[in-house]
């Protein structure tokens, strides 16, 4: 067996065998090939795919690379949550402390920005001093005295993702259902969760862009838990437009204090409230969804919730300082504001382009060993179906490098479209799916929530 007969093998269409994906494991974390030829397995299994079972297999080796964890010393039901990525999604940040604060264990491993998708590690790691490379001693000390911790694969953790999931993002290989649900669902059978919550995202801002692609996708990695005995339940939510207002790490992070404080966007706090009452159900801690969200809610008018993320940034050595006080963090040396071009309704705006931008900007990673500019990015200042005047602001993006900013300027303005016609309401989540149906999703929680906001400032 060699890993060229491997590729040749998957590239013909051919299934590959539980040995197979055990050898190319092994050999790809103790770099007895090199990355291209990895590359190439990939690609060839993005092109061709993989059955349910070679998915199993995949998610298997993965998993056996590195060390699982054992949380039976944290007491209670403890419940992760997922998302498949998307713009401006800085969810994880808000909706894990909320959760934490309502009484239900909170493990995260997160991970790192996809394509255009932001990553909650980077987003936490734009916290000056804030460490996600935790052990997994101090991973369960920390989860069994605050109730929630975040970190990332680690080189014991998963090690076969950490390594494949750089490689995927300069690939093109990002969207790939078998390739998607072997990298979230080792890394949640790894770190001992008992529930997983999942949100993923569809339309033209999400790596699936159909109700298929993205159904097909929930389904199997609701039937690989299954397979781990680890229960699992899918919200299948909007990404036609970025959610909320910010875009890129720490502008993104500065919003989920916002909203930590009370202060949300309707669009992301709908989102949130909701995954949250569903990992407060798994985690048996309510009976209902209503009676979830309300406890969800309790938690950010309380304060509980902002307490609790100031206790994770404590705990994994963040600057509390530039928490507490935001306004104290280093700003992008250049700004560039985009002024509307047109009157009218704001039909469109175009969630990959904006994700894009945000990641050429400095925001992202075009390489896997490019760096991150953690204060670039792109603030909304209006949202679809308001109503614009010319000349005004539609939004500011920010870069350290003015070049990046001259070269956006166009695109930023294309990203917008602007029209006489209002546009239907959108819809933000669209079905819950488990393992034995695929429902439409037609909770109301608008008599739940006052959904009063004000922008954000910054």
């Amino acid at each position: 067996m060699n890993i060229i007969e491997i590729i040749e093998k998957k590239r013909d269409g051919k299934t590959l065998s539980k040995a197979d994906f055990e050898f190319i494991i092994k050999q790809y974390c103790s770099q007895q090939f090199p990355d291209y030829q990895m590359a190439a397995l990939l690609m060839a299994i993005y092109l061709k795919g993989l059955n349910f079972e070679e998915t199993v297999w995949l998610t298997d080796a993965m998993l056996n690379s590195g060390e699982k964890i054992d949380l039976s010393a944290v007491n209670g039901i403890k419940v992760d949550k997922h998302s498949t990525g998307g713009v401006g999604d800085k969810v994880s940040l808000i909706l894990g402390p909320m959760v934490a604060a309502a009484g239900v264990p909170v493990p995260m491993i997160s991970g790192r920005g996809l394509g255009h998708s932001g990553g909650t590690l980077d987003k936490l790691e734009s916290i000056p001093g804030f460490k996600t490379n935790l052990t997994p001693r101090e991973f369960i000390q920390e989860l069994s005295e605050i109730g929630i911790s975040f970190i990332g694969q680690t080189q014991t953790i998963v090690p076969a993702d950490k390594k494949i999931y750089a490689l995927r993002d300069s690939i093109a290989t990002v969207n790939s259902i078998p390739l998607v649900t072997a990298s979230i669902m080792s890394k949640k059978i790894a770190e001992g969760t008992n529930a997983l919550v999942l949100d993923v995202k569809v339309g033209t801002g999400a790596f699936f862009k159909t109700e298929t692609e993205a159904i097909e996708l929930a389904q199997n990695l609701i039937a690989v838990g299954k397979q781990y005995h680890l229960p699992t339940i899918a919200l299948l939510t909007a990404m036609d437009q970025p959610l909320g207002l910010a875009v890129g790490n720490w502008l993104e992070t500065r919003e989920a204090l916002d909203a930590l404080r009370g202060e949300g966007p309707a669009d992301l706090m709908e989102i949130t409230y909701t995954l949250g009452a569903l990992m407060l159900l798994s985690g048996k801690r309510v009976q209902t969804i209503a009676e979830g969200i309300k406890e969800c809610q309790r938690a950010i008018k309380s304060k509980m919730a902002y307490n609790k993320f100031l206790q994770v940034v404590q705990w994994q050595c963040g600057d509390m300082h530039v928490i507490e006080h935001p306004e104290t963090y280093p700003q992008s040396r250049y700004a560039l504001t985009i002024k509307s071009l047109h009157e009218g309704y704001l039909q469109k705006i175009d969630a990959v382009m904006i994700g894009r931008i945000s990641m050429k900007l400095g925001a992202g990673r075009m390489r896997k060993e490019d760096e991150i500019d953690y204060s670039a990015g792109i603030l909304l200042r209006k949202k679809e179906g308001e109503y614009i005047q010319q000349g005004e602001v539609l939004a500011v993006a920010y870069s350290n490098q003015k070049e990046k900013l001259i070269a956006a300027k166009n695109e930023l303005n294309a990203a917008y479209k602007i029209g006489p016609e209002a546009p239907l309401p959108a819809k933000r989540i669209l079905k819950i799916i488990d393992e034995n149906s695929v429902q439409d999703w037609n909770y109301d929680i608008s008599n739940l929530i006052n959904f009063s906001y004000k922008n954000s400032s910054y």
